[in-house]
C-alpha cells in the first residue's frame, strides 16, 4: 500500500553534553552532577525514541563519551553520533579534530557531523579540514544577547567544501523551532510553524538536549525560560509533537539526509549553486 505521507523529512537532533548551563549564570555545579543530570534526562528520553522508532543525531561531547562509553556504543547501533567538540564548557581549535577521533573510536562510526556548543562562531575551514561532512552550528534567526543570523540562508547550503545545516526557522519572520521555543511556546503554535516549514522547505531540522528531560526546577540560577518546563511534563509535550510529526513525515539522521541529497545533485549544481536546497525567503 502506498504511503499517504508527503515526502517530508524530520531531522531530530539532541546535544548530548555536560549539563553546565547553571554555571553560565554563576552556579558552580560539579562535573559529576552535570553528567548525572544528563544521564537522568537520557533515561527518561530514550524509551520514547525507542517506542517511536525514530533515528536521531546525537551531537556528543568527547568528554561525555569518554565517561559513558557503553551508552554511546549502544546509541551508535541505532542513531548517528556527531561531534559537539571535546568539552561543553571550554574549547580550543584542536578539539574539532580530536573530538572526532575520540568519538569514532568509541562509537565505531564514521563521524560526519559537527555542532559547536552554544552555536558559537568557529572557522568553517577548520571543520572541513578535520574531515567532517557538515556543520550544524547555525540558527538563522536573531537571539538577543547570543547572535544575529538573519542574513544567513535558512536551508541546507555549501560553504568552504562543507555542508551547512541550519536549524529550522519559519519563512519571513524566522521564528526559531529550537529547544527554547519548544519549551516556552504553545504546542499548537509550534505545530503550526512546523507545518509551514515542512510545506516550504520539505524538511525540519530540530534540536534539543537530553538534560531538559530531567527535573530542573531546583536549578534556580538558570533563567526561568530555560527551566520553564522539564522532566515528564516536557517529555509528554515532546511525545505529542513527535507522534504528530510521524503522521506527516519520515525521520532521518542528518548524515543520511545530506548523503541522499548529494546523490540527487549533479556536479554542476554543487559547484554553481552552492548546493543550496531552495531559494530563501
Amino acid at each position: 500500500m502506498q504511503s499517504s505521507k508527503q515526502p517530508y523529512r524530520v531531522l531530530l537532533s539532541f546535544d548530548l553534553e555536560e549539563f553546565d548551563i547553571p554555571n553560565e549564570y554563576g552556579a558552580a555545579l560539579p562535573v559529576a552532577e552535570q553528567l548525572a543530570v544528563t544521564q537522568t534526562g537520557m533515561a527518561n528520553l530514550l524509551p520514547l525514541l525507542t517506542r517511536l522508532q525514530i533515528p536521531v543525531t546525537f551531537f556528543t561531547t568527547a568528554f561525555y563519551a569518554q565517561q559513558n562509553k557503553t551508552v554511546v556504543k549502544e546509541l551508535a547501533a541505532t542513531h548517528e553520533i556527531a561531534s559537539h567538540t571535546f568539552y561543553h564548557s571550554r574549547f580550543s581549535d584542536t578539539d574539532i579534530a580530536t573530538s572526532r577521533q575520540v568519538l569514532a573510536e568509541i562509537s565505531g562510526q564514521y563521524i560526519s557531523g559537527f555542532r559547536m556548543p552554544r552555536l558559537a562562531p568557529v572557522s568553517k575551514q577548520l571543520i572541513a579540514d578535520a574531515g567532517y561532512l557538515y556543520d550544524a552550528s547555525l540558527n538563522p534567526t536573531w537571539l538577543p544577547g547570543r547572535y544575529n543570523h538573519l542574513g544567513q540562508p535558512r536551508t541546507l547550503f555549501r560553504q568552504e567544501d562543507l555542508w551547512i545545516m541550519p536549524s529550522s526557522v519559519t519563512p519571513r519572520l524566522r521564528i526559531p523551532l529550537f529547544w527554547l521555543a519548544f519549551k516556552n511556546l504553545p504546542l499548537s503554535f509550534i505545530k503550526q510553524c512546523s507545518l509551514q516549514v515542512l510545506k516550504k522547505d520539505g524538511y525540519l531540522s530540530l534540536y534539543f538536549h537530553p538534560w531538559e528531560y530531567a527535573i530542573l526546577s531546583s536549578y534556580t540560577a538558570m533563567p526561568f525560560y530555560t527551566r520553564n518546563i522539564s522532566g515528564n511534563q516536557l517529555l509528554d509535550k515532546l511525545s505529542n509533537y513527535l507522534g504528530w510529526l510521524q503522521t506527516l513525515a519520515d525521520f532521518s539522521t542528518i548524515e543520511n539526509f545530506i548523503q541522499n541529497y548529494e546523490e540527487q545533485m549533479s556536479p554542476y549544481q554543487l559547484t554553481h549553486t552552492g548546493g543550496q536546497l531552495r531559494s530563501d525567503n
